[in-house]
């Protein structure tokens, strides 16, 4: 039963004349509201009975009252019905046989104290004592409704029998980035004012230590709960006054990182609670781990991101509790997610015939090299291999690399039908004594030719070799995807030569005459005469015996063009300015190879009417090229989620098994490990600076 303050209104019972002392409203629900009007009219209700009724709290029992107690010390301002509570007592006004009763709901006021609440009265003033505050939505209220007088335009409020819950008014800002649930629930808490009617400090208290369905969902993982940012100066506020007493309480705080935990006690009723800003897994803040995790995963700057939390004066913990984290938690994640999806992806080509794949080095400083294994059907990373300079040396480093992925390949019965690399010298030998079929990427030929052309077309008198740049490059991709043996790829080759001279019919029996159509050039000026400079500086960067031998190898049908999108997104997740040590590479490796595999074969992106989406690139701005690429969609990030799932539901419980599985990894000694640590102190006495050549 929810408690009513009335204004203006008396007790209508039948004999009493209390006014203005706790009136109850009468309930809305038929069978109860029948019961009251009999014992307020004696047992002869009128004809007509007004909405508006209302008995006062002399005609109730003392055990009727939830806040008696509390009522009569003073800690409330207004009493409560218990659910179902119906007036029994007529009152000393009416019979004279309750003065028991009305003794005990006699609110006792200790005089002279200073910690009594001032006591408030609400006149009609033009500002009210609660127009400045916030806005709040109180429970138990009585709701008006606004409403248009016939032949009025003035709104006049009509009192509501049914007390109507709705949701609180907020600024127009707050509103906007205000979010609901699919259920239609809403997230936030409206916590009651303390200075309404309806206010109860033990409501309170209950609100704030018990969970709720419509605001917490206990089922759901700690790390997938919404995270807020909030001002220390607003968290404070909730524990500024105790809601037993409404008296100043003691508050003291303490952090870990982004945790903090607040601790209130009153000095006057002993009150006490703990709040944790974060639930806590073990003895590690939630949201520390958790902001390590997504820190890691996506590849972001420790260092930056503090820069960044600084600026905003975002509590944050230190790089050694970040380095904790990942020794502990993220690497043996990151190991064993990479490890899980690479067996998944070993167990489907085991059982496939003619696996196509492609290899290339990246080198990431001179002390690391990756080496990278794709599968170039599927686009898909399935071996990586670091390799440290002192190991093998770093003019073997990447031999090394596509040895051991080719060994890790066949210990897994993955079969090799061919492999396609750039043109490596100790790469060629080692295929070529592996008896494994060895073709060349075209794009990796293609830029060498390229090159030499442009230089040789910035001569004066070769200038006319700058209108046969780009048929050039387009004729050696057609060159390696129309031949089918090595033979035709040569003759197909070397027709060029013969093309820009305006002549069409070859001696070469591979590749008799020109396919294209026969038809008449408008600029003569295009064609190359024989024995010019220009046509003989370009028959010997063709026709070179190495250039020659490389076009044997061209690639018929795949090529290493998504290694090198691949090595692209090494960058993010491991910048070529920052110093890793072999793990923390290895690791970042692994994270860009699950971000590519997730992404690569992405569909292209359609306006709302379905046309596909085209942007236009300038790679060469500067000399007026421009291509034309599809947009794809936009990517995802669930391997990051299955990673939080794996680090929060076992890793963070039980980390022994993955921990092992990471120290089984063979880590190379450090490059300065073959030389004598110097002691600091005897280097510090020995520093002199190179300008004033005296010691600092």
């Amino acid at each position: 039963m929810a408690k009513v303050r009335a204004q203006h209104a008396n007790c209508n019972v039948v004999g009493c004349t209390d006014e203005h002392k706790s009136l109850f409203r009468v309930p809305t629900s038929e069978r109860t509201r029948q019961e009251w009007i009999y014992f307020i009219f004696g047992g002869n209700p009128p004809e007509r009975i007004s909405k508006n009724l209302h008995v006062c709290a002399n005609h109730f029992k003392p055990e009727c009252f939830t806040n008696l107690g509390q009522y009569n010390a003073g800690l409330a301002s207004k009493l409560l019905l218990n659910v179902g509570a119906r007036p029994t007592e007529r009152g000393k006004a009416a019979d004279g046989k309750n003065a028991s009763t009305s003794e005990q709901l006699t609110k006792v006021h200790h005089v002279a104290c200073q910690t009594d609440a001032p006591r408030l009265c609400t006149v009609a003033t033009q500002l009210s004592i609660k127009t400045l505050r916030p806005r709040y939505q109180s429970k138990g209220t009585q709701t008006t409704l606004l409403r248009t007088d016939v032949g009025v335009d003035t709104l006049q409020p009509l009192p509501l029998l049914t007390p109507i819950k709705r949701r609180s008014k907020r600024p127009r800002l707050e509103m906007e980035d205000e979010e609901e649930d699919p259920m239609g629930r809403i997230s936030s808490v409206n916590i009651e004012d303390p200075m309404d009617s309806a206010y109860d400090p033990a409501d309170s208290v209950a609100t704030l230590t018990e969970p709720s369905d419509i605001t917490r969902d206990s089922s759901k993982p700690a790390h997938k709960s919404a995270t807020y940012i909030v001002y220390e100066n607003c968290l404070l506020e909730l524990f500024e006054k105790c809601p037993m007493c409404h008296r100043v309480s003691d508050v003291r705080t303490r952090r870990v990182g982004t945790f903090l935990r607040v601790e209130q006690q009153c000095p006057h009723c002993q009150y006490f609670r703990k709040w944790n800003s974060q639930p806590v897994l073990g003895s590690t803040p939630v949201g520390n781990l958790q902001l390590s995790v997504a820190l890691y995963a996506k590849g972001a700057s420790f260092f930056k991101l503090e820069k960044i939390f600084r600026s905003m004066q975002l509590k944050m913990y230190n790089y050694d509790t970040f380095r904790r984290h990942a020794r502990m938690y993220i690497e043996p994640a990151i190991v064993h997610s990479w490890k899980t999806a690479q067996d998944a992806m070993l167990q489907k080509l085991s059982q496939q015939q003619n696996v196509v794949l492609g290899g290339d080095m990246r080198g990431h400083c001179a002390k690391f090299g990756s080496y990278t294994v794709m599968d170039l059907r599927t686009s898909s990373i399935i071996d990586l291999q670091l390799v440290q300079s002192n190991e093998v040396g770093s003019n073997n480093m990447e031999k090394e690399g596509l040895k051991r992925s080719l060994e890790f390949l066949r210990a897994r019965s993955v079969t090799c039908d061919s492999i396609i690399t750039d043109r490596h010298p100790q790469v060629q030998a080692f295929l070529q004594d592996a008896n494994i079929t060895h073709y060349y990427d075209v794009w990796h030929i293609e830029k060498g030719i390229s090159k030499k052309i442009c230089k040789i077309a910035q001569r004066k008198e070769c200038k006319n070799l700058q209108k046969w740049q780009r048929s050039i490059k387009n004729h050696i991709y057609w060159t390696a995807a129309s031949s089918s043996s090595e033979r035709e790829r040569v003759a197909k080759w070397t027709s060029i030569l013969n093309h820009v001279q305006d002549i069409h019919t070859h001696e070469d029996p591979g590749f008799p005459r020109c396919l294209h159509r026969q038809h008449t050039s408008r600029d003569k000026s295009k064609w190359l005469r024989a024995a010019t400079p220009s046509l003989c500086r370009l028959e010997n960067v063709l026709t070179n015996k190495r250039i020659l031998k490389d076009v044997e190898k061209l690639s018929p049908h795949t090529q290493t063009s998504a290694l090198e999108a691949f090595h692209s997104v090494i960058l993010h997740f491991a910048p070529k300015n920052v110093v890793f040590p072999f793990l923390g590479m290895l690791c970042r490796l692994y994270l860009a190879a699950l971000h590519f595999n997730e992404n690569a074969r992405r569909p292209q992106a359609t306006t709302a009417a379905g046309k596909p989406l085209f942007k236009v690139s300038f790679p060469k701005y500067r000399k007026g090229e421009y291509t034309v690429k599809p947009v794809k969609v936009n990517p995802t990030f669930h391997y990051v989620d299955d990673m939080m799932d794996l680090v929060f539901d076992k890793v963070a419980l039980d980390p022994t098994p993955y921990v092992e599985a990471v120290l089984k990894i063979p880590i190379p000694e450090d490059l300065t490990a073959q030389f004598a640590k110097p002691d600091k102190l005897e280097v510090i006495d020995r520093y002199v600076s190179r300008f004033n050549q005296r010691q600092v």
